[in-house]
C-alpha cells in the first residue's frame, strides 16, 4: 500500500497534482497512518537484506549471471556470509535474478558400433592420477542456445580436473571429437610429454574412427574405452561430466 501511493502521489489530473491526502481518501488507509510507516525505522529483516542484496548481485554477476540461488548461496557462505538459502532465493526473486536452466529435452551424444573394434577399458572406473598427462576423459555434451542445440566436444585432465580442449559444433561429427583433441594436445605438449598418456572414452563412434585412433597413436597416447553405460559411471564422475556442465554449459548458454 505505501509503495502505491509513493508511485502514484505525483501524478496529475486535469493538471492537478494527486498528492498523498486524495489517494489515502480514495483508499482504506488514513493519511497519518502513511506518514507512520514512512518514517518507522527499517525492520532488522530489512537491514540484513540491505547488505545482502549488493552482495547476491556480486556473485551473479562475477559468475557470468548464470548461478541460480543454489550456488549463490553456497558461494556466499563460502564467502563467510551466512545466510540461509531461502533469503537469497527471495531476494533474487525479488530482484529478478535467475540462473540459467538445463533444459529437459535428452539428446543422444554416444551413438555405438558393435562392429568397430574397441580398445581395453583400462581405467576401470578408477578416475584417479598422480600427475598431470596420466589420464583424460574425454565425452560429448549439448546445450540449447537462443539459436538452437549446440554439441560440444570436450576433455578433462583428471589430475587438475581441468578441461585442457574443448570444441563447439551445430552438428555431432567426427571432426567435432578430432578438434577438441587437436586442442588438447597443443595445450598440454608444450608442458610435458603425451607418450604413455590415456586417453579414456564411451563407446562413441567419434572416438572409435579410424582418424581418431590414429591421432592417439601417432601422438603416443594409449586409448582406453569404458563398457557400454558406464564409462564415467563411478564415485568420482564429477571429473567428468559435473564439472564441465555446472560452469561451462551454462557459460555457454548465457552467451549463446
Amino acid at each position: 500500500m505505501i509503495a502505491f501511493i509513493d508511485e502514484h502521489k505525483d501524478r496529475t489530473s486535469c493538471g492537478l497534482r494527486w498528492g498523498i491526502e486524495p489517494i489515502c481518501d480514495q483508499l482504506p488507509i488514513a493519511s497519518a497512518t502513511y506518514y507512520a510507516a514512512r518514517n518507522r525505522a527499517p525492520s532488522a529483516r530489512q537491514v540484513r537484506d540491505g547488505g545482502l542484496r549488493p552482495e547476491i548481485l556480486r556473485v551473479w554477476e562475477e559468475n557470468l549471471c548464470v548461478y541460480g540461488a543454489d550456488k549463490v548461496w553456497d558461494q556466499l557462505n563460502k564467502d563467510g556470509i551466512t545466510v540461509a538459502r531461502c533469503t537469497v532465493e527471495r531476494l533474487m526473486r525479488d530482484m529478478g535474478l535467475e540462473g540459467c536452466r538445463r533444459g529437459r529435452i535428452w539428446i543422444r551424444t554416444t551413438v555405438g558400433d558393435d562392429t568397430l573394434e574397441r580398445p581395453a577399458d583400462l581405467v576401470k572406473r578408477q578416475f584417479r592420477a598422480s600427475a598431470p598427462n596420466v589420464l583424460w576423459l574425454a565425452d560429448l555434451t549439448y546445450v540449447k542456445t537462443s539459436t538452437g542445440w549446440v554439441y560440444i566436444a570436450f576433455i578433462i585432465d583428471v589430475y587438475s580436473r581441468m578441461i585442457v580442449g574443448w570444441q563447439a559444433s551445430r552438428s555431432l561429427r567426427t571432426d567435432l571429437a578430432i578438434d577438441a583433441l587437436e586442442m588438447a594436445m597443443f595445450t598440454r605438449r608444450r608442458l610435458d610429454s603425451l607418450e604413455g598418456l590415456i586417453h579414456h572414452s564411451d563407446r562413441g563412434v567419434q572416438y572409435l574412427s579410424l582418424r581418431y585412433s590414429q591421432r592417439l597413436a601417432d601422438n603416443d597416447i594409449v586409448a582406453s574405452v569404458g563398457s557400454k553405460g558406464d564409462s564415467y559411471d563411478c564415485e568420482d564422475r564429477v571429473v567428468g561430466d559435473l564439472l564441465f556442465l555446472r560452469d561451462f554449459r551454462l557459460s555457454l548458454s548465457r552467451v549463446a
